[in-house]
Protein backbone atom coordinates (compact mmCIF):
# COMPACT_ATOMS: atom_id res chain seq x y z
CA UNK A 1 0.00 0.00 0.00
CA UNK A 2 2.81 2.40 1.11
CA UNK A 3 4.91 1.65 -2.14
CA UNK A 4 1.36 2.09 -4.59
CA UNK A 5 1.21 5.52 -2.68
CA UNK A 6 4.66 6.84 -2.67
CA UNK A 7 5.09 5.48 -6.41
CA UNK A 8 1.68 7.85 -7.31
CA UNK A 9 3.05 10.64 -5.19
CA UNK A 10 6.64 10.34 -7.05
CA UNK A 11 4.83 10.14 -10.32
CA UNK A 12 2.47 13.27 -9.87
CA UNK A 13 5.39 15.69 -8.69
CA UNK A 14 7.71 14.26 -11.06
CA UNK A 15 5.22 15.42 -14.21
CA UNK A 16 4.59 18.54 -12.47
CA UNK A 17 7.88 19.37 -11.69
CA UNK A 18 8.50 18.26 -15.83
CA UNK A 19 5.73 19.76 -17.52
CA UNK A 20 6.83 23.42 -15.39
CA UNK A 21 9.80 22.83 -16.94
CA UNK A 22 8.69 22.55 -20.22
CA UNK A 23 6.34 25.28 -19.80
CA UNK A 24 8.90 27.96 -18.67
CA UNK A 25 10.89 27.13 -22.11
CA UNK A 26 7.83 27.53 -24.18
CA UNK A 27 7.27 31.28 -22.70
CA UNK A 28 11.29 31.85 -22.25
CA UNK A 29 11.36 31.56 -25.89
CA UNK A 30 8.46 33.41 -27.42
CA UNK A 31 9.56 35.97 -24.78
CA UNK A 32 12.68 35.89 -26.62
CA UNK A 33 11.10 36.01 -29.89
CA UNK A 34 8.70 39.51 -28.62
CA UNK A 35 11.84 40.77 -28.19
CA UNK A 36 13.55 40.40 -31.46
CA UNK A 37 10.20 41.60 -32.70
CA UNK A 38 10.12 44.41 -30.92
CA UNK A 39 13.45 44.80 -31.89
CA UNK A 40 12.55 44.54 -35.83
CA UNK A 41 9.82 46.93 -35.33
CA UNK A 42 12.17 49.73 -33.21
CA UNK A 43 14.86 49.24 -36.09
CA UNK A 44 12.19 49.82 -39.09
CA UNK A 45 10.82 53.13 -37.44
CA UNK A 46 14.37 54.45 -36.43
CA UNK A 47 16.40 53.91 -40.02
CA UNK A 48 15.70 53.06 -43.66
CA UNK A 49 15.62 49.71 -44.73
CA UNK A 50 17.82 50.49 -48.10
CA UNK A 51 20.16 52.65 -46.95
CA UNK A 52 20.60 52.61 -42.95
CA UNK A 53 20.72 56.43 -43.23
CA UNK A 54 19.00 57.13 -39.07
CA UNK A 55 15.66 58.61 -38.72
CA UNK A 56 17.70 62.03 -37.13
CA UNK A 57 19.16 62.79 -40.38
CA UNK A 58 16.14 62.61 -42.35
CA UNK A 59 14.32 64.85 -39.91
CA UNK A 60 15.76 67.87 -40.54
CA UNK A 61 13.21 68.76 -42.63
CA UNK A 62 9.18 67.99 -41.60
CA UNK A 63 7.97 64.99 -42.37
CA UNK A 64 11.74 63.75 -43.74
CA UNK A 65 11.97 60.07 -42.86
CA UNK A 66 8.04 59.21 -43.58
CA UNK A 67 8.93 61.04 -47.08
CA UNK A 68 12.29 59.13 -47.65
CA UNK A 69 11.20 55.73 -46.62
CA UNK A 70 8.21 56.03 -48.68
CA UNK A 71 8.82 57.37 -51.54
CA UNK A 72 12.55 58.04 -52.44
CA UNK A 73 13.48 54.28 -50.54
CA UNK A 74 10.41 52.46 -50.79
CA UNK A 75 10.90 48.91 -49.86
CA UNK A 76 8.14 47.94 -52.30
CA UNK A 77 9.52 49.33 -55.27
CA UNK A 78 12.92 46.97 -54.82
CA UNK A 79 11.21 44.14 -54.52
CA UNK A 80 8.90 44.85 -57.66
CA UNK A 81 12.08 45.74 -59.50
CA UNK A 82 13.49 42.37 -58.48
CA UNK A 83 10.61 40.52 -59.44
CA UNK A 84 10.72 42.11 -62.83
CA UNK A 85 13.89 41.12 -63.04
CA UNK A 86 13.60 37.88 -62.55
CA UNK A 87 10.51 37.69 -65.01
CA UNK A 88 12.35 39.46 -67.69
CA UNK A 89 14.57 37.47 -70.48
CA UNK A 90 17.83 38.01 -69.44
CA UNK A 91 18.68 38.48 -73.23
CA UNK A 92 17.07 42.49 -72.89
CA UNK A 93 18.97 43.23 -69.65
CA UNK A 94 20.59 47.12 -69.90
CA UNK A 95 23.60 47.09 -68.10
CA UNK A 96 22.24 48.52 -64.56
CA UNK A 97 19.91 44.82 -64.84
CA UNK A 98 22.37 42.80 -65.12
CA UNK A 99 24.40 44.56 -62.20
CA UNK A 100 21.57 43.69 -60.31
CA UNK A 101 20.30 40.99 -61.50
CA UNK A 102 24.43 39.20 -61.13
CA UNK A 103 23.95 40.46 -57.26
CA UNK A 104 20.86 38.86 -56.73
CA UNK A 105 21.47 35.51 -58.20
CA UNK A 106 24.87 35.34 -55.84
CA UNK A 107 22.90 36.68 -52.81
CA UNK A 108 24.59 39.83 -52.62
CA UNK A 109 22.88 43.26 -51.58
CA UNK A 110 25.87 45.42 -52.47
CA UNK A 111 23.61 46.91 -54.98
CA UNK A 112 21.87 48.69 -52.18
CA UNK A 113 22.13 51.87 -51.56
CA UNK A 114 23.84 51.47 -48.06
CA UNK A 115 24.48 54.75 -46.15
CA UNK A 116 23.70 56.90 -49.00
CA UNK A 117 20.75 58.51 -51.06
CA UNK A 118 19.76 61.48 -53.14
CA UNK A 119 19.37 63.50 -50.33
CA UNK A 120 22.80 63.05 -48.62
CA UNK A 121 24.60 63.58 -52.74
CA UNK A 122 22.51 67.16 -52.92
CA UNK A 123 22.52 67.82 -49.37
CA UNK A 124 24.01 71.49 -50.05
CA UNK A 125 21.73 72.24 -52.53
CA UNK A 126 18.29 71.18 -50.35
CA UNK A 127 19.43 72.15 -47.31
CA UNK A 128 18.96 76.03 -46.70
CA UNK A 129 22.30 77.33 -45.64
Amino acid sequence: MYRVLFDITFFFFVIVILLAIIQGLIIDAFGELRGQLEQVKEDMESQCFICGIGKDYFDKIPHGFDTHVLKEHDLANYLFFLMYLIDKPETDYTGQETYVFQHYQKRSWNFFPVGDCFRKQYENEIMPG
